[in-house]
């Protein structure tokens, strides 16, 4: 049975410069997706993934990972938005890296694609009326 899963990998320093991802793609037979990166040279990596297969190659690949020395969490939150306080500013378009929320131009309201979400949390931070959190 396939499954998709979001992923939060954390790799030390020693790691950097493995290809470890590639590896992850050739012999697990996993599909990913790279949702966000942030890599500081000489110090660490993270990347949040969707990881998308079967689930004894998502198994294999996940051991794989671990084994390597990489952390792996899954992305255990989800931001959702209260239509109740949400003003339709634009304020959270303008900070969402991936599009999850987006203008529409015919009614002037911001519309909210969960799926697309990585949790990233800028748009918790620069929402003005307070109107997207953090569900655990």
């Amino acid at each position: 049975m396939a499954i998709s899963i979001k992923v939060v990998l954390h790799f030390p320093r020693h790691l950097m410069n493995q290809p470890i991802i590639y590896h992850l793609a050739r012999h697990y037979d996993v599909e990913f997706n790279i949702l966000k990166a942030s890599i500081t040279p000489q110090e660490e990596g993270v990347l949040v993934m969707e990881l998308k297969g079967e689930q004894k190659d998502y198994e294999g690949g996940i051991k794989y990972l671990t084994d390597s020395g990489v952390e792996v969490h899954p992305l255990s939150r989800n931001v959702a938005r209260d239509e109740d306080k949400c003003t339709h500013c634009g304020v959270c378009v303008a900070v969402c890296p991936v599009g999850a929320l987006i203008l529409d131009p015919a009614t002037r309201r911001v519309d909210f694609c969960e799926s697309k979400c990585i949790a990233c949390e800028l748009c918790i931070k620069a929402c003005p009326p307070r109107a997207m959190k953090v569900c655990l």
